[in-house]
């Protein structure tokens, strides 16, 4: 038998170099896949931003990360709030943003002032026991447009709104006057107000009268006694007015209106309801 020729040197160099050229490759090719393959915490990201975006935008990117949360666990979702604070972060989605706020001054009128019933007692156990009302400027293309509110703090309902021109004390009672038809004329309510001379005219005041509601008044200068009126025109403003363009009062009232009745009272979650509406709210607790 012939003897086998030993491998040279050389033979096992080359062959040596091949191989690891080839797991070289092998191994690029394996770095090159996973470049390219999201991980499990990727994916997850992945659907958290997609049903995220898609929350904020139906809610007209209105509700920040504990709002969004109450809404999505409403839909059948269990993400916690800083899943989703961290998702819409990482989306750069922000709720709409406040603006500073600038407390009107009242002006003299002279005409007597009611004593301060509420005195910063927002609670309400049931309905109708305690109304705020106030009153604030939209500015529009044509003018101003002022808009008179009632507030029942059981629910934070907004049951009695006026919109006007002029900023009368006929707007004032036209407010009230749609709380008493929606509460179907409950008496001994607290209806609290600033000292305004539209809540202080001798048409207001027999309005309060001669349903027999208990007048109650801010103390001079002081915002926070009717803090609950001041946050709903803050939300309102911010939610729907802030960085919109109204040429006309009469679009300035539409959007108003919609807000209030169809976004607002129905829909919007708040925090003194328990993440609920006020109408979610009334319904549950009437239920």
């Amino acid at each position: 038998m012939l003897a086998s020729t030993p491998p040279t040197s050389t033979g096992v160099f080359n062959r040596a170099l091949s191989s690891l050229a080839i797991a070289c490759i092998c191994k690029r090719y394996v770095w090159h896949q996973r470049r390219h393959q999201i991980n499990r915490r990727q994916r997850f990201h992945l659907v958290c931003d997609n049903v995220f975006r898609e929350a904020f935008s139906d809610a007209k990117q209105r509700y920040g990360a504990p709002r969004l949360t109450d809404e999505l666990r409403a839909q059948g979702y269990q993400f916690n709030v800083k899943t989703v604070a961290a998702s819409l972060r990482r989306q750069g989605l922000r709720a709409k943003a406040s603006r500073r706020f600038r407390p009107v001054s009242y002006r003299k009128h002279g005409l007597p002032v009611s004593e301060n019933l509420l005195k910063q007692d927002f609670y309400a156990s049931g309905p109708n026991q305690k109304w705020v009302g106030d009153i604030t400027y939209l500015r529009t293309g044509e003018g101003w447009l002022y808009l008179a509110v009632v507030i029942d703090l059981w629910s934070r309902s907004v049951i009695g709104w006026s919109m006007s021109s002029r900023m009368t004390a006929q707007l004032a009672c036209d407010a009230l006057q749609m709380a008493l038809w929606r509460r179907k004329c409950p008496e001994n309510v607290i209806v609290h107000t600033d000292r305004g001379g539209q809540y202080c005219s001798t048409d207001y005041q027999s309005l309060l009268k001669r349903h027999n509601l208990r007048g109650s008044m801010s103390a001079r200068g002081c915002c926070y006694d009717n803090a609950c009126a001041e946050s709903f025109f803050h939300t309102l403003k911010v939610e729907c007015i802030h960085g919109e363009d109204f040429v006309s009062r009469e679009i300035m009232r539409t959007a108003v209106f919609n807000y209030i009745e169809c976004d607002y009272n129905r829909w919007r979650r708040h925090s003194a309801c328990g993440g609920l509406s006020p109408e979610q709210f009334e319904n549950q607790s009437l239920a």
